[in-house]
């Protein structure tokens, strides 16, 4: 193919990719960011096939085909619930592919037009393979954090940080001797390189609490786009160093954003995380020992209370998405409304499990963008609000983070509904949130508990309301 053809087919790929961010940055334009996005890719696939690859045709179908077939049943099966999960493990993939390009890349190493380029190559090799193998197992700590299988809470290991600055140090050794000796005599470095690499991805996020897990999810988003920048670097591909560099540079600032909006420090999340015990230093006691009285209410007092009032405040966590019950949620909205009760959603920048992850259900569920507010939005209002309703939502409606200093999640700005006249909290029971901190919002008078699976309570809502 042409190689001015292959250029501007890269150029308009990297437009689409562009306009595939900037639609996302909006709920309205979420749906046309990405189709940009699926066009940006199938362009940039098509052109590569065509104008990049020589031979072997063959091995590339045999990767293609079985790969679009298992992404195509992937998309189809996992719930909403799931995609955390989903994206975490596929970060793994990039990070892993990462991994394996560096190795054929230092495996097939070829003539240079000097010493200083051959060492750039190497250097950029070395790198690459070191992100990538982070990116993997980092990923893969994510996904076990995130489905459960492993727990939620950090595991510290005594002097973690030197550890870290250990490897750190290891590693700037390593590449530097790969680079002198070059790819032909140093393949055991590179190799040590690997293996230091995923016990450094894996122990970085071992350590994060489950409060932090969305900004994990973020921040491995930015590994896995600098992990193809790498491969860019190291195939010559400029277009997957400009797509590698928008993932990267996106996820990046997406995870400082969300840092801000936790009121925490980036570098102590990546390197720290919350959720441990913390002991009150004025009483002596954690936060499980704080309680009080829980004050229980019935499905049928509940929605009273909801036609009752002129102003809701629906607010949406992790539970209503695992009980798949924000369709019901919007018939509830609907009946309200059309009652004369002005209906609003509050969702907290870390809402789920992932970035925008209530938003994306609620616009599952055809809710109106224009009553879907973020936290800075309506945290004022909660003073007018007659009745706010917590679907599944622990952690984000946790006022320890503003009433105990000590608590593990001290300063992280949190929706306040105790402001407004009456809350409903609906949960399964009394359990912690996932960053395992008691929720002294439960024991507040004007707190009452509607107990019971998500998707029953609002369905008895809606019944009764009817």
């Amino acid at each position: 193919m042409n190689f001015g053809i292959m250029t501007a087919s890269y150029i308009g790929a990297s437009a689409l990719f562009i306009m595939a961010l900037a639609g996302l940055s909006h709920q309205e334009s979420a749906r046309r960011g990405n189709i940009y996005g699926m066009l940006g890719m199938a362009l940039a696939v098509v052109i590569t096939i065509a104008g990049a690859v020589t031979d072997n045709y063959e091995l590339l179908l045999l990767g293609i085909v079985p790969g679009s077939l298992i992404g195509w049943l992937l998309a189809k099966r996992v719930e909403m619930t799931q995609m955390p999960e989903l994206v975490a493990i596929l970060h793994s993939l990039v990070g892993l592919a990462a991994v394996f390009v560096g190795f054929a890349n230092a495996l097939g190493h070829g003539q240079y037009d000097s010493l200083v380029a051959q060492r750039i190559h190497d250097v950029e090799t070395a790198i690459g393979v070191f992100i990538g193998a982070v990116t993997f197992t980092g990923s893969l700590v994510a996904y076990l954090k995130l489905s459960g299988k492993v727990s939620g809470k950090p595991l510290r290991l005594p002097a973690r940080h030197l550890l870290n600055l250990l490897i750190c140090i290891a590693v700037v050794y390593l590449v530097v001797q790969f680079a002198q000796v070059g790819a032909a005599e140093g393949m055991n470095y590179l190799a040590i390189i690997t293996l230091l690499a995923f016990v450094f991805g894996a122990h970085l996020v071992i350590a994060i609490g489950g409060a932090d897990m969305p900004v994990v999810v973020s921040m491995l988003n930015s590994y896995s786009g600098w992990a193809a920048a790498a491969m860019g670097f190291m195939l010559g591909n400029d277009l997957l160093i400009v797509i590698g560099a928008l993932v990267g540079s996106s996820g990046a600032i997406l995870s400082y954003i969300m840092c801000r909006a936790m009121n925490r420090k980036f570098l102590n999340v990546i390197l720290g995380g919350i959720g441990g015990s913390k002991v009150n230093k004025a009483s002596g006691t954690t936060g499980a020992e704080q309680q009080g009285t829980i004050i229980e209410i019935q499905a049928e007092e509940a929605a009273q209370a909801l036609a009752d009032a002129k102003e809701v405040m629906i607010l949406p966590g992790y539970g209503m998405a695992v009980a798949q019950a924000q369709h019901i949620v919007y018939e509830i909205t609907k009946k309200l409304r059309d009652k004369g009760v002005n209906v609003r959603f509050g969702i907290h920048p870390v809402a789920g499990r992932m970035p925008g992850h209530m938003n994306v259900l609620l616009a599952e569920a055809k809710v109106p963008y224009d009553i879907v507010y973020e936290m800075d939005e309506i945290n004022d209002d909660f003073k007018n609000i007659d009745v706010s309703i917590v679907i599944g939502a622990n952690d984000i409606v946790n006022p320890a983070a503003n009433e105990e200093p000590d608590s593990p999640i001290a300063g992280m700005p949190v929706l306040e509904p105790w402001h407004g006249k009456q809350t409903i909290v609906l949960k399964r029971g009394m359990s912690r949130g996932y960053a395992g901190v008691e929720n002294p919002l439960f024991f507040k008078e004007n707190t009452r508990m509607l107990f019971g699976d998500a998707k029953e309570s609002v369905e008895a809502l809606l019944k009764h309301l009817s």
